[in-house]
């Protein structure tokens, strides 16, 4: 590519939602469409399989680990918190696990663009949202109301379960749990199979590259760029008309005769705003930035969902322990190469329940508990290798503590501070600690105690709100699901970064359309939001 080219529409980044948004540009606007991806441009292959992703969760190949700052409810504790960077984005690296969350979350979004006393128009509502989640899902199982069939993202159960977590399912609904067939249809409340995305027919990943970018790669409309990384905004006054970036040393630049959208996620979008004069006025002060446009929210309101997890031995190999490695590992690639089943063809994530501990509001679970049939712990408090086991995490829905990402320095090239908040709200910790309580109940529950040996971690005798407070500190670690530090609102909220149509305030020619905008969190795994999100965006985008 020459050093300078024009282009109708820049994507800077590469993942999930950038696929969704230039697939449609493409094809419904034949519009001209650069994407700027800083990781490589395919995955190992092993990323195909269901289970090949845990081959990379604790390496740099495809993600980067960003060092949070210490946290003092932590301890002094900075959780590392991955980001993925390959084209596609989460989608290539993640579990593969298709959640939306619940109805509320959406009509919260509603809710936040809409000027105070004034009536929505319905706009990001569910009603609205469900539409584009239809439209996007060819779903192997199910239809009707809340699933559509024959859209580009394959979407199924899984083909292998584990009896570890067949027994989880079975001692929910033992304790009072319905059995609940769809996490996406009517409700979220109870026990169940998860889908993924995940292509039913070859038992492979369904990326949001397969779904949305692979049927436009040829189209000469179409150009991506990998390993390649923004470095700055250009402007003409107070619009943005294209993009500085490196490649392997080398500078270029690009021109967007329409608009420059950011899809850089939840860390980096943040990020390339402030580092082009857009954000809080003290933050770009700081590091001698000139302020082009004075936008306090930028880099605030980050929300995540995180987890804590019990974990206990088993008295035999009812999980995936050992699987990975030997002639185990031998027999089961052949098992799924040959016949596309057993334990490759399953992500090990395979159930879940949504549930709320403290209130039995059973319309809007506050906790999704998920059985892992292995040990799962971050490699900073794993320590050694207890052998065969179960993990039970309690995962936060919607935490009410926010964090911050800001500038380390005005270099582009250096990686932002992630200030996680994890814990500065007193209600977060005290529904962790309902959820975990819980948690550790199913354990001890028929049929799942049949299974046990014993519980390792925290162990037995921490029981009290103050040690199980500790163990929560040293423990909690990301759900890998970071939004809202660009979000969307009405024009009288100072916080809102964006407005209705994802225009960023005060700038000409700019969008954020990543898990940025989201004002609040959804309720379960963001991806699927992410890709709705995304479709809206384009045909805001096209409607312009």
């Amino acid at each position: 590519m020459p050093q300078s080219q024009a282009f109708d529409y820049i994507l800077v980044g590469g993942g999930s939602a950038a696929c969704v948004v230039a697939q449609k540009l493409v094809t419904e606007g034949r519009a001209r469409v650069l994407i700027v991806e800083r990781g490589p441009r395919k995955s190992n292959p092993i990323m195909n399989y269901p289970a090949g992703y845990m081959k990379f969760l604790a390496k740099d190949t495809y993600l980067s680990m960003h060092k949070t700052e210490p946290q003092q409810q932590l301890g002094g504790r900075g959780p590392i918190v991955p980001q993925a960077k390959v084209l596609g984005g989460g989608s290539t690296v993640n579990a593969m696990v298709y959640m939306r969350g619940q109805a509320a979350d959406y009509d919260r979004w509603a809710e936040a663009v809409t000027p105070p006393g004034a009536a929505s128009d319905g706009s990001w509502s569910y009603r609205e949202m469900l539409g584009y989640f239809k439209a996007q899902e060819d779903n192997d199982h199910l239809a009707g109301e809340f699933h559509g069939v024959g859209g580009p993202l394959k979407i199924s159960h899984l083909g292998h379960t584990s009896p570890m977590t067949r027994t989880y399912v079975k001692t929910m609904q033992q304790l009072g749990l319905p059995y609940n067939p769809d996490f996406n249809g009517a409700h979220q409340y109870g026990v169940g199979f998860m889908q993924h995305t995940i292509d039913w027919a070859t038992r492979r990943r369904s990326s949001a590259v397969d779904a949305f970018l692979k049927p436009v790669l040829d189209n000469p409309l179409l150009t991506v760029e990998t390993g390649a990384t923004v470095t700055g905004l250009r402007w003409q006054g107070n619009r943005v008309v294209g993009v500085d970036y490196v490649v392997n040393g080398s500078r270029r630049s690009a021109d967007a005769g329409r608009e420059v959208l950011l899809a850089a996620g939840a860390y980096q979008t943040p990020k390339i705003l402030m580092l082009a004069g857009v954000g809080p006025q003290d933050e770009l002060a700081r590091h001698g930035i000139d302020i082009r446009v004075a936008l306090p929210g930028v880099g605030g309101n980050l929300q995540d969902h995180y987890e804590v997890p019990v974990v206990a031995t088993t008295k035999g190999a009812f999980g995936y322990y050992g699987q990975d490695r030997g002639m185990k590992m031998l027999k089961a690639g052949l098992q799924y190469l040959l016949f596309r089943s057993g334990p490759v063809s399953t992500t090990g994530v395979e159930t879940c329940a949504f549930l709320d501990p403290e209130n039995g509001n059973n319309d809007q679970p506050t906790i999704q508990m998920f059985c892992v049939p292995t040990v799962y712990l971050d490699r900073d408090v794993m320590g050694t290798d207890p052998g065969h086991g179960v993990t039970i995490n309690s995962l936060l829905l919607r935490p009410k503590a926010r964090g911050r990402v800001t500038l380390r320095s005005s270099d582009p090239l250096a990686d932002p501070v992630i200030d996680t908040g994890i814990y500065n709200h007193p209600d977060d910790l005290r529904t962790t600690m309902a959820g975990f309580r819980f948690a550790r109940g199913v354990l001890s529950a028929s049929p799942m105690k049949e299974l046990i040996d014993r519980e390792i971690f925290p162990g037995p005798n921490v029981t009290s709100d103050a040690d199980l407070a500790e163990h929560f500190r040293r423990t909690v670690k990301t759900g890998y699901h970071p939004v809202g530090t660009c979000p969307m609102g009405h024009d009288a909220d100072e916080e809102a970064v964006l407005t209705p149509d994802l225009r960023v305030r005060g700038v000409q020619g700019l969008r954020v359309i990543d898990a940025s905008l989201m004002p609040t969190i959804v309720s379960g795994n963001t991806n699927a939001a992410v890709m709705a999100a995304a479709a809206k965006a384009a045909d805001l985008i096209l409607a312009h």
